[in-house]
């Protein structure tokens, strides 16, 4: 910085210079050697190290922060359930899941430390086993979210300092990548949006409004996708209505003029319904196939758009908002999802532009068919990235892939680095086959991958617009954008 004021190095220069790892260093805590070493390790799933208590459920969480001490939620897995626990959580340890799976995804959001998958972790009901050593709910327990590895007792931890000159170097990021690739976020909260603002973000890319039904909101869901008769269908909608105003009010009001994507409904039924008996509920009932059986579900998810739309507009905002509809795989589907949406944002006072969200291999292949219908599209490549390999995101981290890269079969997990070759391929094909059909059309990609610096560069270097992340990965993503835009 100081080579900068004095004209010895440009700033273009002093960017260059920062290392990714740099800004690891100084935006999460770092667990220091332990001398009694990690009792296991699995997938290293969100940065940062904690020490807690250990807690077994939400309740126990909340207990504990109550008395002022800090928790580490443990769960075989976690869910929509689970989200009050794990908003107050100091770390999340899951025996099952990966990078993409709910707590790996939520975790980062929230930029806490997680290790998931730890495949000899065993959760009872006021313990856990990790191999052969038994401790209780309420004993100290230490994670490293960098290294996957979790220690029995407490460790020592180096909280992160965020430096001063980090301020400057990312407004000089900005400055340069003016123009260039945009850096939006993963936010569907007031809280994660007053964050994103604060960590620099040009809006946000995704907007996921099953998260707005987590934790003690999941009745209002559940009321919806089990109505058994028109009416109580229509009462649990109205419900869920007066709900998604206030939730998108939230989201709009600490973002001011920037943009907002609001992605309707899309999630698995066994994240929401405790009797799902669908026999692969990732690839089943869910996304635009839901709200084709249920046609009040997106239509109301609109209109409750369009009414916090107004209502910031009447408090002085000027609200800029975006509608995308997910797991497109057909065209009829896209055709039939925007008419009804199209006739509900009739009403809407500012111009809303729609998209859809490429989740799928044959979405991207058709994504030449889809473009005119559309204003701009945005790549989901957690999914797509489990559709194209054929692995599940929730739990193939620890059964394969870290096998896999221990072997040398696979240098990286393709949840953490997009795969170029595959994936990458079906992005690159669905971005050309979109612009060839619709030359004006926009792109984003709101994946995890669009806080991993390599994959944020083989996207830039294929024409995606704008890049999407959780807030504690914006800065960078920033600078990452800025040292492409260099380039």
């Amino acid at each position: 910085m100081q080579q900068v004021a004095v004209g010895k190095k440009t700033t273009q220069e002093a960017i260059n210079e920062i290392r990714t790892e740099d800004l690891n260093e100084v935006l999460f805590s770092s667990a220091q050697e332990s001398s009694s070493g990690p009792l296991t390790t699995g997938i290293a799933a969100s940065p940062g190290a904690a020490t807690g208590k250990l807690c077994l459920s939400v309740d126990a969480v909340l207990d504990t922060v109550d008395a002022g001490e800090e928790a580490i939620m443990v769960a075989m897995e976690t869910g929509p359930a689970d989200e009050p626990g794990m908003r107050w959580s100091a770390g999340i340890v899951t025996a099952h899941g990966g990078l993409a799976s709910h707590a790996a995804i939520y975790s980062r959001g929230l930029g806490l430390p997680a290790v998931c998958g730890v495949t000899d972790l065993t959760v009872q009901e006021s313990s856990i086993t990790i191999s052969s050593t038994v401790i209780e709910e309420g004993d100290i327990i230490s994670i490293d979210g960098a290294t996957g590895e979790l220690f029995k007792g407490a460790i020592e931890i180096s909280e992160a300092e965020r430096p001063e000159e980090l301020d400057t170097l990312l407004r000089w990021c900005d400055e340069v990548r003016t123009g260039s690739l945009g850096v939006r976020a993963n936010a569907d909260t007031a809280e994660e949006a007053v964050e994103s603002v604060k960590s620099g973000a040009d809006g946000i890319g995704l907007c996921r409004t099953e998260h707005m039904f987590l934790g003690d909101r999941l009745p209002a869901i559940r009321k919806v996708l089990t109505a058994e008769d028109e009416n109580s269908q229509r009462t649990a909608l109205n419900e869920l209505r007066d709900i998604q105003k206030q939730d998108f009010i939230n989201v709009l009001e600490p973002m001011g003029g920037k943009p907002v994507t609001v992605r309707l409904l899309d999630a698995p039924l066994h994240e929401f319904l405790e009797n799902n008996e669908e026999q692969n509920p990732m690839l089943g009932l869910r996304g635009v196939r839901l709200a084709l059986a249920i046609e009040g579900l997106y239509r109301t998810q609109t209109q409750a758009l369009i009414a916090a739309v107004e209502q910031r507009i009447e408090d002085g905002q000027t609200p800029m908002v975006e509608i995308m509809v997910p797991l497109i795989a057909i065209e009829k589907e896209l055709e039939v999802i925007l008419k009804w949406i199209g006739e509900e944002i009739q009403q809407s006072p500012i111009p809303i532009p729609l998209g859809t969200m490429i989740e799928t291999p044959r979405g991207a292949l058709i994504a030449g068919q889809l473009a005119p219908h559309v204003d701009f599209i945005s790549f989901g490549t957690n999914d797509l990235t489990q559709m194209t390999f054929g692995f599940s995101r929730d739990d193939v981290e620890a059964s394969v892939i870290s096998e896999y890269i221990q072997k040398e079969i696979l240098q990286e997990s393709p949840f953490s680095t997009l795969d170029q070759i595959g994936v990458g391929e079906l992005v690159r094909i669905a971005i050309e086959r979109s612009k060839e059909t619709n030359p004006t059309i926009k792109i984003g990609i709101c994946g995890e991958h669009g806080g991993d610096p390599k994959s944020i560069l083989f996207l830039s270097n294929i024409g995606v617009d704008y890049v999407s992340c959780s807030p504690p990965r914006l800065p960078i993503a920033r600078l990452v954008a800025a040292q492409q835009s260099i380039l």
